[in-house]
């Protein structure tokens, strides 16, 4: 399993905006590519820090396609709703270590 990494700092007035935008655009994107398990979203307590997302992927290939093929598109509606950019990082999830999580995610 592997895991793509966005930070970012959203704009925090826009936050209730930025959800719906995520739920209703974002989420029905990545639900359609092949390998897509879960998004984690992480709000800091913080208003000024990064936000961090991670997607969950079945494998690296996956992550990788949806990043060249759609991920400019997210970029693109998501733009009006940060104000630094996004920066992506990959991961390799070390499921021998959370085993309960892994499970739940294939239920």
């Amino acid at each position: 399993m592997f895991a793509r990494i966005l930070e970012f700092v959203p704009k925090m007035e826009k936050k209730v905006e930025f959800i719906k935008v995520v739920n209703n655009e974002i989420l029905p994107i990545l639900k359609k590519q092949a390998g897509f398990l879960e998004l984690l979203p992480f709000f800091p307590e913080i208003r000024t820090e990064r936000v961090l997302t991670i997607s969950l992927w079945t494998e690296k290939r996956h992550a990788e396609a949806y990043e060249r093929e759609w991920f400019p598109k997210v970029q693109e509606i998501l733009k009006p709703y940060l104000t630094t950019p996004m920066t992506c990082k990959y991961y390799m999830v070390e499921t021998t270590i959370c085993e309960h999580f892994e499970k739940a995610l294939v239920a």
